[in-house]
């Protein structure tokens, strides 16, 4: 049975053809020495303090009346919660019994550039029938998850929170629930690979700039103040693996207060978030704390995670993740009393509210990076349009890019500009960005708007060669990415 993750917590205790030069300009340097580069995520490990076995297979599932046969981790979706303190060594062997070759990303986790599961960029990939054993430091307290780096894997039900927990944390909430959001479609409707294969074969180029005849992004799928956000009708929409007709419950009493960890693990799909009857003050954002802001609802892109405080009312609450732009939603309960189970198609008052962007919080003060002028600025361009399917970043796809390259101990300023009238969800791995607009917050997974752009400086304080892409993954693998590489 699809599992609840719930710990109480009682005693306090973290696109076109061809290479083409990036579309950049780099700026001269301030003059100043260089700031000595942070101690980056070691390599040299001790003793593990977290140890598990990681099985990739093929099973069937149980999404609440309806079976799929799909691949997950140890037979689960979403698979088994790993828990870890901040500082801790993390050693997880992953065995593979799938037909096909597969890896895993620690997705959010600033940790060292070999153990990051990218294939061809930090590792082979794990063949069928084979093992690899990933051993890291986990340096930083958040929400994080897992997932794997091959294909559209993501899209079946390889997926799992990973829980890195701060030991200074006062821990003020008497429940904490960790809730994956995800799309699915494998074993009852079309595959991921078959979705896959048909975007290939329009064989499309990249388009830069505004493209009527492709729409420019536009799935023509439903409307939503984000622009285009989407571009697939899935079947189902889960939360904890489980479909709105037979969600799970959360239990609690009421007054009580719960910390709740929300996972955008989807391959496709924007989650706009509410608790029915409920105000939620959002604490932390992508695993870094924020100032705490009060919503009735936000929005969560692909690859982003919010943690967010509630104090719980008296009933039954349904807690929707609807599918923006699209038809469906994902349903879990909270029951604290008496009350009827909601619909499934239940739809909370709170939606009709102006949900937050993650992106467009401030951090608290002990969540920025040192202030300090960018010694290089690049302009990276997103591109692409529906029509044919093609998607690129500076007018290329992958494997025709360039990668961007800096020196160790640089500061770098990144200027996202997407140039199309989808909404991009760019993740970069092995750092985090610091969005200076917004006053230094700290994010790996930023939404850029259809025809905005965003600034994000980054510390290159963790050399390697690193991926950067958008985590919308049929983008990504038929080309929104490139690589950062010092």
């Amino acid at each position: 049975m699809p599992n609840i993750f719930t710990r109480r917590r009682l005693i306090a205790g973290g696109l076109g053809i061809g290479g083409a030069a990036l579309l950049s300009a780099c700026t001269p340097a301030t003059g100043q020495p260089a700031s000595p580069v942070a101690a980056p995520p070691t390599s040299t490990f001790g003793a593990p303090a977290f140890e598990a076995t990681l099985r990739a297979g093929v099973t069937e599932v149980d999404l609440g009346g309806i079976t799929a046969t799909t691949w997950a981790y140890d037979g689960r979706i979403p698979g088994k919660e790993f828990r870890a303190k901040a500082g801790d060594v993390l050693k997880i062997r992953v065995e593979n019994t799938l037909p096909v070759e597969t890896s895993v990303h620690w997705h959010g986790v600033r940790l060292h550039n070999a153990a990051d599961g990218v294939p061809g960029l930090t590792q082979d990939p794990i063949a069928a029938g084979a093992d690899f054993t990933y051993e890291f430091v986990a340096p930083d307290p958040g929400t994080y998850f897992f997932h794997p780096h091959s294909g559209v894997q993501i899209d079946r039900g390889l997926h799992a929170p990973l829980i890195i927990d701060d030991p200074a944390e006062p821990g003020r909430y008497d429940h904490e629930w960790v809730l994956v959001l995800d799309d699915w479609t494998d074993g009852v409707g079309k595959s991921p690979d078959d979705i896959l294969a048909a975007f290939q074969a329009q064989h499309g180029s990249v388009s830069k700039g505004m493209n009527m005849d492709g729409m420019s992004g536009m799935s023509g799928m439903g409307n939503s103040p984000l622009g285009d956000v989407g571009d697939i009708v899935y079947p189902h929409y889960l939360i904890n693996g489980r479909i709105p007709a037979e969600p799970l419950t959360l239990t609690a009493t009421p007054g009580q207060k719960a910390r709740i960890r929300l996972i955008n693990a989807a391959a496709d799909t924007l989650f706009r978030v509410a608790l029915g009857g409920h105000v939620m003050t959002i604490t932390h954002t992508d695993g870094y704390p924020v100032q705490p802001t009060q919503t009735r609802a936000l929005y969560l892109a692909q690859g982003e995670r919010a943690d967010v405080l509630v104090t719980l009312g008296d009933g039954v609450f349904p807690l929707v993740a609807a599918a923006e732009g699209k038809q469906g939603q994902g349903l879990i309960l909270v029951r604290t009393g008496a009350g009827a189970k909601p619909a499934p198609t239940v739809r909370p008052a709170e939606f009709d509210s102006n949900p937050q962007l993650l992106a467009a919080l401030m951090p608290l003060d002990s969540a920025r990076m040192p202030v300090r002028e960018p010694d290089q600025v690049e302009q990276v361009t997103l591109n692409g349009q529906m029509q044919p399917y093609a998607w690129g970043m500076n007018g290329v796809t992958f494997g025709n890019d360039t990668p961007i390259r800096t020196n160790a101990g640089a500061r770098l300023r990144l200027t996202m500009v997407n140039e199309t009238m989808m909404a991009h969800p760019m993740h970069i791995h092995g750092h985090t960005w610091s969005l200076p607009s917004n006053g230094g917050l700290r994010k790996d997974t930023v939404l850029v708007l259809p025809m905005q752009s965003i600034t994000a400086d980054l510390q290159a304080d963790n050399p390697g060669k690193w991926a950067y892409h958008c985590h919308n993954i049929y983008h990504a693998e038929i080309g929104m990415m490139t690589s950062l590489q010092y």
